[in-house]
């Protein structure tokens, strides 16, 4: 079984164009660590709540066990990205789901492997979860998602469907 870690940032996008489904189709169980429920279920904009987050069987809230090493994460990244960094370490994962910039930079340098949003989308078209792409981008720019233009060229490009 594959482990995968989402960050926050995935979850709303995913919940706002009601594509949370794609992540149990795609890998099963993924695993969020505690500051992520918290940043989605008390922070977010997500069409998701409390009860429906954990409504989503697929979906394993983990509390990290290294605390110590989360004070020296502390840098520009949100408590949520430093905990998917430190549950990504600590579950020996194989996959880690993550769109901030400064977080996947983050994550690059530690060689850990990523995707974000975007490629969850483009790997549920490629396996036939979605047929169409580009409309669910479009969905996620409606819904204030920032997603810079030539992104989008290449990625519907990609998806074949320019």
């Amino acid at each position: 079984m594959r482990k995968v870690i989402v960050n926050s940032t995935p979850i709303i996008s995913l919940s706002l164009i009601d594509s949370l489904y794609i992540l149990k189709e795609l890998y099963g169980t993924v695993f969020i660590p505690k500051a992520v429920y918290d940043e989605v279920v008390i922070k977010g904009k997500s069409k998701i709540g409390s009860n429906n987050l954990l409504e989503c069987e697929y979906i394993k809230i983990l509390e990290i066990k290294n605390k110590e090493a989360e004070k020296l994460f502390k840098t520009n990244l949100h408590s949520g990205e430093v905990e998917v960094m430190i549950l990504y370490d600590e579950l020996n994962a194989d996959l880690c789901i993550l769109d901030d910039l400064l977080a996947r930079k983050y994550a690059k340098y530690l060689n850990y492997n990523i995707t974000g949003t975007i490629g969850v989308l483009l790997k549920a078209k490629e396996v036939g979860l979605v047929k169409n792409i580009k409309q669910l981008l479009f969905e996620l720019i409606k819904n204030g998602i920032y997603i810079d233009r030539k992104l989008m060229k290449k990625v519907l490009e990609l998806a074949n469907e320019n």
